[in-house]
């Protein structure tokens, strides 16, 4: 990739969806110390807000875009209001996700549609929706490509009790990501899937007490990652030179043992 300016991704506007917390809000602060600009998606709008006045002070442009990911308009919503505002899209991470884990026949059916919903259709809707902005700005603007960065999850590789649905969308994803970088690689879009482990996030926090402390226990004295360090993987991926494709990235505490 080359340089249009002191930073590496100077020129280049991003979109990190589930950006209010965690690994989306490490994400874009990250991008964003990089020279992206960068535009935020989540439903929490005034965190959104907050983070935008972040951003602003690393000299970037921040947008924040307010949407709910399950409703399949709003994905598309996102992108064209991203691209009205900003003028292009390079660099697309899907980081949204809801997690609730539990026995299925446990399970409350709004909540196993939501987790379908926002994992993995909202990230290929968004997907679809900019596709035009990311292969045009293959070759514009220096970078020579553009970047989709699918976040998914050790879940996506290894399926458990408790988790039958959640990893099932996981596992969609990076079926997903694998087609999805075959079709791109003639246009220039890299396609890359991180599989974080244990992170220290929100995301546990929502799940059923029941759930959550079986979860826990399954970790029990494990150092945790930081969405930071996910995040760090994320702006390395993207900041790579144009000929260099990163399709995979498992990423794991190091005291995880499975």
């Amino acid at each position: 990739m080359s340089r249009v300016g002191d930073r590496p991704l100077d020129g280049c506007v991003a979109v990190v969806t589930g950006a209010s917390s965690g690994i989306g809000a490490a994400t874009a602060r990250r991008l964003a110390s990089e020279g992206a600009s960068v535009a935020i998606c989540a439903r929490r709008i005034a965190r959104l807000n907050r983070l935008v006045d972040e951003l602003r002070d690393l000299r970037v442009t921040a947008l924040s875009v307010e949407a709910d990911l399950s409703v399949p308009a709003q994905a598309i919503k996102v992108v064209d209001e991203v691209a009205g505002t900003l003028g292009a899209i390079d660099v697309l991470v899907n980081n949204a996700g809801v997690m609730h884990l539990g026995p299925l026949g446990a399970a409350e059916c709004r909540d196993l549609g939501r987790m379908i919903d926002v994992n993995l259709t909202a990230t290929i809707q968004i997907t679809k929706a900019a596709l035009p902005y990311l292969i045009a700005a293959a070759g514009a603007r220096g970078r020579l490509c553009a970047d989709i960065v699918n976040v998914s999850s050790v879940a996506g590789r290894v399926a458990r009790s408790d988790s039958a649905v959640y990893s099932a969308t996981k596992f969609g994803v990076c079926a997903f990501s694998q087609a999805l970088r075959q079709e791109l690689s003639g246009a220039r879009v890299r396609v890359t899937v991180i599989e974080p482990g244990t992170v220290e996030t929100e995301l546990l926090g929502r799940v059923r007490e029941d759930a959550r402390k079986r979860a826990l226990a399954a970790v029990a004295g494990v150092r945790r990652l930081d969405a930071a360090d996910v995040a760090d993987v994320i702006a390395f991926t993207v900041a790579k030179p144009w000929y260099i494709s990163l399709n995979e990235i498992l990423i794991r505490p190091t005291q995880e043992a499975d």
